[in-house]
């Protein structure tokens, strides 16, 4: 197969996919991964939840983040809004694994071919990720001063095989200096090109090294979409705006006008209905309407990254597809269902995965 090296390595080498040779076909092991305690905003992804999907589950995600704050109990950490809870995944037993196996050698990508697909189709991302390095350190990519205060924008990239879920983007940590009059926003994007054995991207790249950089640079161009729009929300007034951030509040406007009218209540209706279900609201009446419309944002929000990313770099996924992926994701969110109420949960969720994918579906005819 060409692109492809192997060699033999002690367990403790990271960045490396572990696989098994048997027959002489390549089959994946499990990956190690590291404890991780991650705290999640309204658009960040949601990973392992232990009362909902086991780990195995493509919407779950152990990752390694060496920029959060390490706590002591999982479920002692301070919540600031409704969706931002706090995972804690354990460090799989891999002491089975011999150093005989044979790893797969995928840290072969280029970074700069990366930037250069970014760049080929839009300059504002190939901006923001200019002079960053993909080592998971944090680089300075804006800075702008507004009277006497200084604003600071930082970015992370790291690259790691582990896990299911292709991308993930933070929501900036705000680090206030009173001293200095600087106000500076972190932000970190995990890209994890799993899916490098997908048929479709097979056939269109065979050798290993072009799908690898393929598939990050689409990752990338993914959740940096996420990340100019974290920005633009977080931007004070007077601030010039990126022309992405401003295409998404055109976007967010349309599906909340009356043209999108039908489509647009069916789907909140069905967010209000689950939101019902679950304990941690049910009884706050007055934080209701506020989840409900951030929930209906973040839907919007990964629609319009989706479609911006598939127009850029092909290999589209249908409304079905997308709706059925993203209507769990909202369902994570919420938090848990009593049990008693999870045959009318089941079918919430249905139905609102088939007024989600109608309103995909108009906003795609627009």
């Amino acid at each position: 197969m060409q692109g492809i090296r192997t060699k033999k390595v002690l367990p403790k080498e990271k960045n490396s996919l572990p696989l098994h040779r048997v027959k002489d076909k390549l089959f994946l092991a499990s990956s190690p991964a590291s404890p991780v305690d991650l705290y999640f905003s309204p658009f960040t992804y949601p990973v392992s939840n232990p009362f909902t999907y086991p780990v195995s589950n493509p919407f779950t995600y152990p990752v390694s983040n060496p920029f959060t704050y390490p706590v002591s109990n999982p479920f002692t950490y301070p919540v600031s809004n409704p969706f931002t809870y706090p995972v804690s995944n354990p460090a799989p037993d891999c002491s089975f694994l011999s150093p005989g196996l044979f790893y797969l050698d995928l840290n072969i990508y280029r970074e700069t071919v990366i930037k250069t697909l970014i760049k080929k189709q839009n300059e504002e991302l190939y901006r923001l990720i200019e002079r960053v390095k993909f080592d998971g350190k944090y680089y300075r990519v804006k800075c702008a001063r507004l009277g006497e205060w200084k604003y600071c924008w930082d970015l992370a990239v790291r690259v790691q095989f582990v896990g299911m879920m292709p991308g993930l983007a933070f929501e900036p940590k705000k680090i206030i200096s009173k001293e200095d009059k600087k106000i500076i926003y972190r932000s970190l994007v995990l890209i994890n090109p799993y899916e490098l054995w997908e048929r479709k991207l097979v056939e269109k790249l065979w050798n290993l090294r072009d799908r690898i950089e393929f598939l990050i640079a689409k990752i990338l161009f993914h959740e940096c979409i996420h990340i100019l729009i974290f920005l633009g929300k977080t931007l004070p007034s007077g601030f010039e705006q990126t022309n992405i951030f401003l295409e998404f509040k055109e976007l967010l406007k349309f599906a909340n006008s009356k043209q999108l009218c039908p489509e647009c209540c069916g789907v909140q209706s069905h967010l209000r209905n689950l939101v019902d279900l679950c304990p941690d609201f049910s009884k706050q009446s007055e934080e209701k309407p506020d989840l409900v419309t951030e929930l209906y944002e973040f839907l919007i929000h990964e629609k319009y990254s989706i479609k911006k990313t598939d127009l850029a770099f092909g290999l589209p996924c249908s409304n079905r597809k997308i709706s059925q992926n993203y209507v769990k994701l909202a369902a994570l969110k919420m938090g848990l269902c009593m049990e008693f109420n999870k045959k009318i949960w089941k079918k919430e969720i249905n139905r609102l995965q088939m007024d989600l994918e109608k309103l995909y579906d108009r906003i795609d005819d627009n």
